[in-house]
């Protein structure tokens, strides 16, 4: 193609530009003009580049595809995506690490952020979780000092194995996660090669206004395959970026992947008298109590065209619910439902939900409400449409219909623990885990726990964190302190 062929460069404005190789000096050699609009117009625009990055899940990749439903779930919800065996919805999908930063590295162990958009006719569905069904806390109070002790040092400026054990020793609710982070799991190969949970409970409400507690597991159709702890340092190393360009380079050659969603079910009338809280986010609900019931599956098979426009800029929010979905009392869930929407009004600005990934695109009418204005908006309005509600002039209106039943509420104001269950404690999970381990993946738990734990200053602290491992089963404590000892003393 010839050069007279290519089409113009232009500024912003849409002028064309004459020279993008020489700035306009004064003279030849000579200083630079203030005038030159075209110089100052790329270098304030590079200034402004990027855009603070999220203070969690920082680091992640994206995909777009669809949800296909293959089972009747008609008698749970009355949620139009998932009402007919056969329908697909689009979906966006973003996967990440959490605890560190945009340049961290994609083979580090910690937990992976699982997040889906569903694009449906009745609004865009968020569902925010992580490739573990726990969580380390069950109290969003709790969320900033826990991210804070997980995250680089604001004096070291480094991630501190004092203040990562620290916050677990005297937080003993996270023993059951820790022993996912630190077993087989924590590494996964990819991010196709790990499954994803809600993490969560959710409430389903069916057509005739029953009402269901749910948890979601997206099983990976790939089989899980993980990283050692020698093996995740090599690959940190050498591919900072491993699970990003699997992810990529998988589906560009057409090798699509997939996960079939299953739910659990729970009655709401059965959740009183569990014997977990079923709403504490540190908790399972054993399959033998609420076998796996199929759903559908997630297929990705199309990356996106600009990785910062539509991942980085990608806005999950657990409170985007659909008619026949909403929240349950978890307390975790409760204070996402404010907190992610927020850092993306932050982050992204007021208007964020007008960017094209998080746009209500399957909506016939897109958004239609009466926000209006703010920084970047870019919605266009009939220019005799009001911007408020009630009014005479035929603009949107209520349904009266509520997207998930009421819960009944009881009892006064107070910071209240939560209500205590027969199987209620900190360690009983934990240690069911750690017993459903072979041999093998106990010693490779063990390791990984003393290889962190050892690099602890304080006695006291290492000693309050072998004595929940210890709480969880005996025999776990009592290999996890031998093994620190061992570390120490070599």
């Amino acid at each position: 193609m010839s050069k007279s062929s290519k089409p113009t460069l232009t500024t912003e404005a849409g002028a064309p530009v004459a020279d993008n190789q020489n700035s306009t000096s004064a003279g030849i050699g000579g200083p630079l003009l203030l005038q030159d609009q075209h110089l100052l117009e790329k270098l304030a625009r590079f200034n402004r580049e990027r855009i603070p990055e999220r203070v969690v899940h920082a680091r992640g990749s994206g995909a777009y595809g669809y949800f296909e439903v293959t089972d009747d779930v008609s008698a749970y919800t009355s949620a139009h995506f998932l009402g007919e065996v056969g329908r697909r919805t689009e979906t966006f999908a973003r996967f990440s690490t959490v605890a560190d930063s945009l340049g961290g590295p994609d083979a580090a162990r910690d937990p992976r952020g699982f997040a889906l958009k569903f694009y449906t006719e009745e609004g865009n569905y968020d569902l925010v979780g992580n490739n573990t069904p726990v969580f380390f806390i069950k109290d969003p109070l709790k969320f900033p000092d826990f991210i804070h002790s997980q995250k680089r040092d604001p004096f070291t400026g480094k991630q501190e194995p004092d203040n990562v054990w620290d916050f677990w020793a005297n937080s003993p609710e996270a023993t059951h996660q820790v022993t996912w982070l630190m077993g087989d799991r924590g590494i996964p190969a990819s991010y196709r090669h790990m499954n994803g949970y809600g993490s969560h409970t959710y409430q389903w409400t069916n057509a005739e206004g029953e009402t269901f507690f749910v948890k979601y597991h997206f099983k990976t159709n790939q089989g899980i395959r993980c990283l050692s702890a020698e093996q995740g340092a090599e690959l940190s190393g050498s591919d900072p970026n491993s699970h990003q360009t699997d992810l990529l380079q998988s589906i560009e050659r057409g090798v699509y992947p997939s996960w079939t969603l299953y739910v659990q079910v729970m009655p709401a009338a059965e959740a009183a008298d569990y014997r977990f809280n079923p709403f504490d986010l540190t908790k399972i609900w054993p399959h033998k109590d609420h076998p796996l019931i199929r759903v559908g599956r997630l297929v990705l098979d199309r990356n996106p065209d600009n990785v910062f426009a539509e991942v980085e800029q990608s806005a999950f929010s657990p409170n985007n619910f659909v008619p026949g979905i909403g929240p349950s009392p978890d307390k975790m869930l409760q204070g996402r439902l404010f907190a992610y929407a927020d850092a993306h009004r932050y982050r992204l600005g007021v208007n964020h939900t007008q960017l094209a990934v998080n746009a209500p695109k399957a909506v016939a009418t897109g958004a239609n409400n009466y926000g209006r204005d703010g920084l970047m908006a870019t919605n266009a309005y009939d220019r005799h449409a009001k911007n408020y509600e009630p009014n005479s002039y035929g603009g949107p209106v209520e349904t009266g219909a509520p997207l998930s039943a009421p819960q009944p509420v009881t009892g006064h104001w107070g910071t209240h623990e939560a209500p205590q269950h027969t199987k209620d404690d900190d360690f009983f999970q934990a240690g069911e885990l750690y017993r459903l381990m072979s041999e093998e993946e106990k010693n490779r738990l063990v390791a990984n726990i003393a290889g962190g734990l050892s690099q602890v200053s304080r006695e006291d602290v290492v000693e309050k964190n072998i004595a929940h491992f210890a709480a969880a089963d005996p025999e776990y404590g009592k290999r996890v302190e031998e093994a620190v000892r061992e570390l120490q003393e070599g």
